[in-house]
């Protein structure tokens, strides 16, 4: 091989290695250690169409007052949204009137929807009552995280279940995760997290799908497991039970809004040795999906390395472990 084309071929290499240090420095200078959460003023209060009135959300850092917190973010799900209160409310009210001390919220997190998912929703407030069915309306879409995120901050529950609203996951799983998470926590000022899994119905979605989604699965799966969550299988179900003092530890530390989220959830629960149990759940796949196969999965690929990237170079923080520390 020609002495000329090995040199050229050296530079190149070392010019595209020097890029991409300098693209990881500029990434890690930039970004902050701890989240800056931005809420607008039209973000902090929900409309109660009862009465017509706004009220002011309570606050994450407040003592709780219900049972359960249900957060559903919600973008542009007009057509599966319906379907998904209606199986919800339904089996929360039957529980309600089974045991007297049961009492709930469900909030819903329209992340910056352009369609009707908003009054739909209201509908349901309406019907229900807002003490029951809030509606917080975001003014820009910040990805479902950050959805998940907000609703969380504005939960009254002593456990925060967050919620997929295509309805994938059935309703009623939620006795499997309440009954794993009070074995790990007996009450909300302890930690511990039940994750609703899909990973023993994984053979029968490999069997579905087609081979290039497959390769997809396998290597973001491969990825999460070198960088980021080793305890967990399934990372990415829509159907997470958080005791009240775990969703603030965490939510005030997530850094990413978008797919990734459940990702760095979970690497921030390993990081803080939090309790988890990772629990089977019926699970169903609905059509309109917002994620598309290669484009999300290379996003949330890339997001999972600077997770792992930025928590390493100590970019981002954990304010737990700094609290603790000092």
């Amino acid at each position: 091989m020609c002495p000329c084309f090995l040199q050229l071929l050296f530079y190149l290499i070392v010019a595209a290695i020097a890029v991409v240090v300098v693209i990881v420095a500029v990434l890690l200078y930039k970004t902050k250690p701890y989240p800056t959460i931005v809420r607008h003023a039209d973000e902090k209060s929900f409309l109660d169409p009862q009465s017509i009135q706004t009220i002011a959300f309570p606050c994450i850092e407040d003592a709780p007052t219900l049972e359960l917190s249900v957060i559903v973010p919600s973008y542009n799900e007009e057509k599966r949204l319906p379907f998904m209160l209606d199986e919800c409310v339904a089996f929360l009210e039957d529980k309600s009137k089974r045991k007297p001390n049961f009492n709930y919220e469900v909030i819903v997190v329209s992340d910056g929807s352009a369609d009707a998912t908003v009054s739909i929703a209201l509908r349901y407030s309406k019907k229900y009552g807002a003490d029951k069915v809030r509606v917080l309306e975001l003014i820009e879409n910040r990805g479902k995280g950050g959805a998940v995120r907000m609703g969380m901050l504005s939960a009254r529950g002593r456990q925060l279940l967050f919620a997929d609203a295509d309805g994938a996951t059935r309703f009623a799983e939620y006795d499997k995760l309440e009954e794993s998470l009070s074995s790990l926590a007996s009450e909300w000022r302890q930690d511990g997290i039940a994750i609703g899994s899909r990973a023993h119905l994984e053979d029968d979605a490999i069997a579905r799908r087609s081979f290039f989604r497959t390769i997809l699965m396998h290597g973001f799966h491969t990825l999460v497991w070198l960088f980021a969550v080793r305890s967990v299988r399934d990372t990415q179900c829509g159907f997470k039970l958080f005791t009240r003092s775990t969703a603030r530890k965490l939510f005030t530390s997530l850094h990413v809004q978008r797919w990734a989220f459940d990702v760095e959830l979970l690497y921030l629960a390993e990081r803080l040795k939090l309790p988890m149990s990772e629990v089977a759940v019926r699970w169903t796949e609905i059509d309109g999906s917002k994620l598309t196969p290669f484009w999300s999965w290379l996003q949330m690929g890339s997001d999972l390395v600077m997770i792992w990237l930025r928590y390493t170079a100590g970019a981002w923080r954990i304010a737990a472990i700094e609290k603790k520390e000092n």
